[in-house]
């Protein structure tokens, strides 16, 4: 968000807040006014040291400052938001340049440093940490492993019932391999056909979430589970679509 500098220009806000009425017909004070008129300084988009005066609106029920931009356009926050609080922030130059501008005696205010950024909130530095350890899908086959192409008998994807299309909609890939084929050969080939069906589809990436492994009729049959997204998702292990499919060319796995 541009930086912002509001400051509020005296509009009978104390006396509208008051709101004493005529001592002869009420002497109750009136309701508060549901909002109250503030006037925004904010930098020019097209020129970063001119500075702009729009007019804004803060209501004194919910806290939300309502800012008339430039275009007619209506930006609203927060007044306790970090937003609402950087609208509020002001600098020493901002002063001087309100001083120039306004024709006001600032001279009597004591020196103000720059607003502080904002730290990250712990969530955000939780999430940071946690995708620092995301490691790509690798086939986990051994440097010395040769592919007989009559271990891989047939592989089909499909979507699981209730799952949504696109991105991230959740697919099933049933292989079928030769038996007595290892454990990471019969993965390798799941992940194969699912990155090459991923790709035709436009997803880049999977995540994988289970795998189960079966005998029938004497071939071995496993059942892979993966979620499809176009962005890259939070996981340990993250499957990006081109990748795999050039590691598994290398490697001498079908993807079909």
């Amino acid at each position: 968000m541009r930086s912002r500098l509001a400051l509020l220009i005296g509009m009978g806000a104390t006396a509208l807040l008051a709101g004493c009425g005529d001592s002869k017909t009420d002497s109750r004070p009136q309701p508060k006014p549901a909002e109250l008129g503030v006037a925004v300084l904010q930098s020019d988009g097209g020129s970063p040291y001119k500075k702009v005066l729009t007019k804004g609106r803060i209501s004194t029920k919910s806290g939300e400052i309502l800012i008339l931009e430039p275009d007619g356009s209506v930006s609203e926050m927060a007044l306790d938001s970090p937003e609402g609080r950087d609208a509020f922030a002001v600098t020493e130059a901002d002063l001087l340049a309100l001083n120039a501008n306004l024709d006001l005696d600032l001279s009597g205010l004591p020196d103000m440093g720059p607003v502080r950024k904002r730290e990250p909130t712990a969530q955000e530095k939780a999430l940071a940490a946690f995708a620092a350890r995301t490691r790509p899908l690798r086939l986990n086959l051994p440097s010395s492993f040769e592919a007989d192409p009559k271990d891989f008998q047939g592989a089909r994807v499909t979507g699981l019932a209730n799952s949504r299309k696109g991105a991230g909609s959740l697919v099933e890939v049933t292989a079928n391999l030769r038996g007595g084929v290892d454990a990471d050969t019969a993965f390798a080939y799941a992940t194969c056909a699912l990155a090459n069906w991923a790709d035709a589809k436009g997803a880049a990436y999977a995540r994988h979430i289970r795998t189960l492994r079966d005998k029938r009729n004497g071939k071995m049959v496993v059942g892979s589970v993966f979620t499809l997204s176009a962005e890259k998702p939070m996981g340990l292990t993250v499957m990006t679509t081109k990748e795999t499919l050039q590691e598994c060319k290398a490697r001498g796995i079908p993807a079909a």
